[in-house]
Order: structure tokens, then C-alpha cells, then sequence
């Protein structure tokens, strides 16, 4: 603003009073497209209404109590304002400041997800998406695109087990995609410069198939912590994903690599990709039975009581999520109950879950935990 606008308002505030100087004020500050001193200017108007103190317009203190609410709902709607039209001017880490202020965050979330990535990618925006927690499948890629794939692991590694589970599922559906890819690619060169010719077959699991020079000499075609962290993203993909398929084949090419890039994981996943590709069948129902008794038969081994309890979390989390209840509640009953808080697993969940109220009881009566008792014994008569 020049010093004109200055003079006009000293002259306005002398002819017409503070507030058509205030509504002019506003009106040139929508022209100029300033619209974080016009969130200013149209605080400042209602305090000049409410005949409070306008010095900080902004500020919620020197309110009348019986007032505070009415000054509340023009500040939302203000920030709603702002946080629009900062959208439609396309500045979202400027609309952010104002929507993520009123608990607003639906305008950005559109926003960003309706952006197309490239490897110019705003720094803000992938703060915003990604490391606030707005857009995270988004900004994960956009941070692919920006970063690369190990920057991108060890963000999400970060902050996995926190994201929604469906944002988890988007998340590890794309790294997946860009692992896969990668790695397709790369054995589809070898072979061709192996061979003198391209190869026809497409899937990760036919190129490798009866290739097993690929793995002569402890050789390697991706950064095997990134094809490790990737897999056990994997695991919170719903079955019916078509990434559990390239999750299947990845480990299928992990079972192949030297043993010393086999890397063992918590139990039980020791033998990693074995078990992993377990895992996926059974999710899959692929000769399920057997998937699920290799879980089963580290149960009934001599493992430590610390490694059994793993084991358990994990299938019977695979239990829950094949709808075999039953055989997940027998499982949680035996191993779980002196580590619920532990691993942050709910048994009285898990019958709720089920509707299974007897069972609460019956473990309760065991436990001499009348609370959980009477608890089971309420929601089983209201359940018709």
C-alpha cells in the first residue's frame, strides 16, 4: 500500500468516521489481493463492532464473556475466508496457516491430492502433506518424486505405525508399485544382456524363474534394505490389493539373494522373506492351511515365552483378518493376556469384535477380574 491509501484514510476517518474507513480499508485490501492483512482488517471490524479494543484485532482477549462465542464464529468464518481464497490463489501452505487453525483441513487435502507430481516439488507442500499428516499417500509421492526411494523408506519408516490404516495401505500399495517396477526393470536388462535378446516374460516371479545365475556370485539387483522395509510395509495391505501380488513375488525374489542380504526380522519373521511370503498366501487364502501352520509350528516350539507372544500378535492379527475368529481368540487367550499393554492388543476387543461375551467371561473368572467380568456380563444381555 502507498502513502496514498494513508492520506485517504486519515480523510475518510475525518468525513465519514472509523467505520466506513475500516470498510474501505477491507475493500482495498480484497483488490490487492492481501489477504492476510484483510483477515486482519476484517477481525479488526468486528471488534470495532463489539466496541472492544481493535489495537490486536486479532487477539481474543478484552472479550465481554456473553460475546466471546460471536467473536469465535467470525473468526472461523474469516479464517474459512482467507483459507480460500489463499486456494484459489493457489498458495495451499498459505490457506494451511488458516484452515489447520479452525480444525479445517478437507479444502487442502483436495487440493494437494488433485496436484500432478514432478520432481520440482515444493518443500512446504511435502511438509504439508506428508510430515503434518494432511495428504500422506500424497506426500509420499511427491516425496518419491522430489527424493527418491531410500529418502522416502526412512520418512515412512518414521511414521508408519502412526497413519490412519487406510493412509498405511495407500502408502506401502505405492512403494510397493515403485519397488516392483524397479526392480523388474532392472532384471529385465540383465537378462536381455545375458541373453542377446529382451525377454518376454513380464512378471517379476517369470523372469526369475529357472534364472538362477541372477543370483550367482551374492549378487543383487535393488537396495535389499529397501525391498526388506517394503515387505513389511506390505503387511498392512487388505487382501484383495492387487500390491499383495508384487509383495508375493518380491519376497519369492528375497528367498533367492545370498544369505548375508537375507536379513532376519523380529519373530516371526526370522527367516524373513519365507515367512513373509507365508503371510501373504495366507492373507490370499493360496494353500492358506499351510501358510497359517507355518506360523503354528513356532507356537509349538521351544522359542522363548518373548518370542511366542510375537508370534501370536502377528497371527492373530492374520486371524482377524481372514475371519477365522475363532481360532484367534483360542490363540490370544493362551499367549496374550499378561502382554495386552505391551503390544497394545485388546482381548475384551477382540470379543466385542467377535460377540463372543462368554469368552470374556470365562478368561475374567480366570483372572479374578470381576470389572472385566461384569463388563462381559452387560454387553452380553444387551446383544439380541
Amino acid at each position: 500500500m502507498n502513502e496514498d491509501t494513508y492520506n485517504e484514510m486519515n480523510q475518510l476517518h475525518e468525513s465519514g468516521g472509523a467505520v466506513a474507513t475500516v470498510d474501505q480499508l477491507i475493500q482495498t485490501l480484497r483488490d490487492d489481493k492481501n489477504y492476510d492483512r484483510l483477515f486482519d482488517a476484517l477481525l479488526l471490524k468486528k471488534r470495532l463492532e463489539m466496541g472492544v479494543p481493535v489495537v490486536r484485532p486479532t487477539s481474543f482477549d478484552n472479550l465481554p464473556e456473553d460475546r466471546r462465542a460471536e467473536f469465535e464464529e467470525h473468526y472461523v468464518n474469516a479464517a474459512r475466508e482467507i483459507g480460500s481464497l489463499h486456494l484459489e490463489a493457489g498458495s495451499i501452505p498459505r490457506a494451511w496457516i488458516y484452515l489447520r487453525t479452525i480444525r479445517e483441513p478437507e479444502p487442502i487435502v483436495a487440493a494437494i491430492n488433485a496436484l500432478e507430481i514432478s520432481q520440482d516439488v515444493d518443500e512446504e507442500l511435502v511438509d504439508i502433506a506428508l510430515y503434518q499428516g494432511v495428504a500422506p499417500a500424497k506426500g509420499l509421492e511427491m516425496l518419491l518424486a522430489s527424493h527418491g526411494t531410500c529418502n522416502s523408506i526412512t520418512v515412512l519408516d518414521q511414521q508408519f505405525m502412526q497413519l490412519e490404516p487406510q493412509v498405511r495401505q495407500e502408502c506401502a500399495a505405492l512403494l510397493a508399485q515403485t519397488i516392483y517396477r524397479d526392480l523388474t526393470a532392472t532384471i529385465k536388462y540383465e537378462v536381455e544382456r545375458k541373453q542377446g535378446s529382451a525377454p518376454t516374460e513380464e512378471t517379476l516371479r517369470e523372469l526369475i524363474t529357472g534364472r538362477e545365475w541372477l543370483f550367482a556370485e551374492d549378487n543383487y539387483h535393488i537396495d535389499v534394505s529397501h525391498l526388506h522395509a517394503v515387505i513389511r510395509f506390505c503387511r498392512s495391505l487388505d487382501a484383495n490389493r492387487d500390491e499383495v501380488r508384487l509383495a508375493t513375488e518380491l519376497t519369492e525374489y528375497g528367498a533367492q539373494l545370498s544369505p548375508q542380504y537375507r536379513y532376519a526380522g523380529d519373530p516371526p519373521f526370522e527367516d524373513y522373506y519365507t515367512a513373509h511370503h507365508h503371510f501373504f498366501n495366507a492373507l490370499t487364502d493360496t494353500d492358506r492351511d499351510a501358510a497359517l501352520d507355518y506360523f503354528r509350528d513356532q507356537l509349538a516350539g521351544d522359542a522363548p515365552d518373548s518370542d511366542k507372544q510375537l508370534t501370536a500378535y502377528h497371527l492373530v492379527d492374520l486371524l482377524r483378518r481372514i475371519d477365522r475368529t475363532e481360532d484367534a481368540l483360542d490363540i490370544a487367550a493362551k499367549y496374550l493376556l499378561s502382554v495386552e499393554d505391551q503390544l497394545e492388543f485388546s482381548f475384551a476387543e477382540l470379543c466385542a469384535e467377535t460377540g463372543r461375551y462368554d469368552k470374556l467371561m470365562e478368561v475374567s473368572r480366570a483372572q479374578h477380574d470381576p470389572v472385566g467380568y461384569a463388563a462381559a456380563l452387560v454387553e452380553q444381555a444387551r446383544t439380541p
